[in-house]
C-alpha cells in the first residue's frame, strides 16, 4: 500500500468517517421508510444533466450568438442539428427519471420509454415556436432600455433574458406535464440571476424585466403581451387556502393577472388573483391587493390617500 493511500485510510479513522457513514446510512434509510420508498429510492433527473441541456437548447435556438464563436453560415445547420440531438437525448434521459418518479404504481419499463420519446419529440417540435417569442422578448428589452446598443447584447448581457429563456423552455416542459424538471430548469436561473419565475406562470409575448434581481413570479401569474418589470417586483398570492384537514390547497388560481402593456416598477409588490387593467402603470414600492381598471397609475402617495379616505 502506498503511502498516500495509507494516509487516507489514517485520516478516515482519525476523522470517525466510517461512524459517519452509519449514521448517514441510518437517518436516509429511516426517511425512505417514512416516504414508504425503502424498496424502492427516488432516483431524480439531474441538475447537472439539465443545465447542458439547456446550454445545448440556447446554442441550438441562437447558433450565431450563443453557439461556438467560429461557426461559418454553411455550417449552421448541422450544428444546430448535431446540439439539438445531444440536447434531446440526455433530456429524454431526464424525462425518463421524473416519468419513474413519479409513476402511481409499477410499470413496465417500455411504456415509460415510449411516453418519455414521446413527450421529447413533442418538446422538440414546439422549439421553433419558443424562439419566435425569445425575439419579441430581445426587442422589447431592446426597446425599453434605452442603455441597450444593440439585440446582441440585451442576448448575451442581461439577465432577464437570459431567466425568460430559461422559462419560455422550462414553460413547455410544464406543459407537456413535467412538473420537477421545469421547476429545475427554472431554479437554475434563479440562482445564476435572482429572477423566480414559475414554470406553470403564463406569460405572453414581447415580454421585459429591466436589471432584474429579485423579480418573483409565482405559479398561477397569467401576464398579457408587451408587459415590463423592473428589479425587485413580487407577483405573489395572498393567502393560501387549506383543506378540511388543514392542508394547503395546491394549483388554485391564487396570483395577478397581469393585461397587456402593464409596467411595475421597482419593489411593487402585487398580491393575490387581481386584475391590472390593460395600459396601467403600478410605481416602485406599491402594495397593492385590489384589482385596478385600464390605464391606471397607482403610486405610493395615492395609495396613502386611498388608505386615509377608508
Amino acid at each position: 500500500m502506498n503511502q498516500s493511500v495509507d494516509n487516507g485510510l489514517q485520516t478516515s479513522k482519525t476523522l470517525g468517517i466510517d461512524k459517519i457513514v452509519e449514521d448517514l446510512r441510518s437517518v436516509r434509510l429511516a426517511s425512505l421508510e417514512h416516504r414508504q420508498r425503502r424498496h424502492n429510492p427516488p432516483k431524480l433527473p439531474s441538475r447537472k444533466a439539465l443545465q447542458s441541456v439547456i446550454d445545448g437548447l440556447s446554442a441550438a435556438l441562437f447558433p450565431n450568438r450563443l453557439g461556438l464563436p467560429d461557426l461559418k453560415e454553411e455550417g449552421l445547420d448541422y450544428f444546430v442539428g448535431h446540439t439539438l440531438d445531444r440536447a434531446l437525448r440526455e433530456l429524454y434521459v431526464q424525462i425518463k427519471l421524473e416519468l419513474h418518479f413519479s409513476a402511481d404504481s409499477e410499470q413496465t419499463r417500455q411504456p415509460i420509454d415510449e411516453l418519455a420519446l414521446n413527450r421529447t419529440r413533442e418538446f422538440g417540435s414546439r422549439l421553433p415556436k419558443v424562439r419566435e417569442l425569445l425575439d419579441t422578448d430581445i426587442h422589447a428589452a431592446f426597446e425599453g432600455d434605452p442603455a441597450a446598443r444593440s439585440l446582441d447584447e440585451v442576448l448575451v448581457c442581461y439577465p432577464g433574458i437570459s431567466a425568460v429563456i430559461h422559462f419560455r423552455l422550462a414553460h413547455e416542459l410544464h406543459a407537456l406535464g413535467l412538473p420537477l424538471i421545469s421547476r429545475m430548469i427554472t431554479e437554475i436561473a434563479h440562482s445564476a440571476t435572482g429572477i423566480d419565475i414559475h414554470p406553470g406562470a403564463t406569460i405572453g409575448e414581447s415580454f421585459f424585466i429591466d436589471h432584474g434581481t429579485g423579480v418573483v413570479i409565482g405559479e398561477t401569474s397569467v401576464i398579457g403581451s408587451h408587459v415590463r418589470l423592473y428589479q425587485a417586483v413580487t407577483l405573489g398570492a395572498k393567502r393560501f387556502p387549506t383543506d378540511e384537514h388543514g392542508h394547503l390547497i395546491k394549483g388554485s388560481p391564487r396570483h395577478p393577472v397581469l393585461e397587456d402593456d402593464v409596467v411595475i416598477y421597482a419593489g411593487a409588490t402585487v398580491l393575490g388573483r387581481i386584475t391590472i387593467g390593460k395600459g396601467s402603470v403600478i410605481g416602485g414600492n406599491v402594495w397593492l391587493t385590489r384589482s385596478v381598471p385600464e390605464n391606471s397609475h397607482i403610486t405610493q402617495a395615492l395609495m396613502q390617500e386611498d388608505s386615509l379616505k377608508n
